[in-house]
């Protein structure tokens, strides 16, 4: 069995969750994370990924697990938002800077764009934890929420799973770097997408 100091310090840390408890402490944090709860779903998901590039854990389980607490989750949210989002909304929203127009203008949003929030919503902190409440209060119909929530779920799951599975090892030293350094590489990564998305978008001189 692998030994855990190989984990960098923020996945340490949750290692004995996975010793301890295994797939039902992944599906546990990544379900009740995804209807707004501060639970490490996403972190835990890398690790447990990392334990099966050691073979501690099958990655096939992790993937499954994963995902569907993801839709699970996400769809409790909706429900949630559903529910009684708007009254909460109404009654409680100035309170976080939510005021009618800004909802308003939320909800216009969604209605335009809401699709494509869903599917990409578990790669953003916030977002992740909050699109199923989101679409709920907005009342997107159950249903594209399904399709969109479900085709992000497996895009998110299956992006992270097969990073830390295929490139355990690497990912453990890229995160044991200084938190700057992977900042920097993370900034430098966006600005090179951004001008390559301007060049192309560039039209061919005549």
């Amino acid at each position: 069995m692998h030994s855990d100091a190989g984990l960098p310090p923020l996945l340490r840390d949750l290692a004995p969750i996975l010793d301890d408890w295994g797939y039902l402490a992944l599906f546990v944090i990544i379900f009740v994370e995804s209807f707004g709860l501060p639970t490490p779903g996403q972190t835990l998901m890398v690790a447990a990924a990392i334990y099966s590039h050691w073979g501690q854990l099958d990655v096939w389980m992790v993937a499954a697990i994963a995902f569907v607490a993801a839709v699970l989750g996400d769809n409790v949210g909706y429900w949630m938002g559903a529910r009684g989002g708007r009254r909460a909304v109404h009654r409680w929203g100035r309170y976080v800077f939510l005021t009618p127009p800004r909802f308003a203008k939320l909800e216009a949003f969604f209605a335009r764009r809401g699709s494509h929030v869903v599917v990409l919503a578990r790669f953003f902190d916030g977002l992740r934890q909050f699109n199923g409440v989101l679409a709920g209060i907005t009342a997107m119909p159950w249903r594209r929420f399904l399709l969109h929530n479900t085709i992000g779920a497996a895009l998110w799951v299956g992006v992270w799973v097969c990073a830390a599975y295929f490139f355990g090892s690497q990912l453990v030293r890229i995160l044991t770097l200084p938190w700057w350094v992977i900042a920097l590489g993370v900034a430098g990564a966006g600005i090179a997408v951004w001008l390559g998305a301007r060049v192309l978008r560039r039209p061919a001189s005549t």
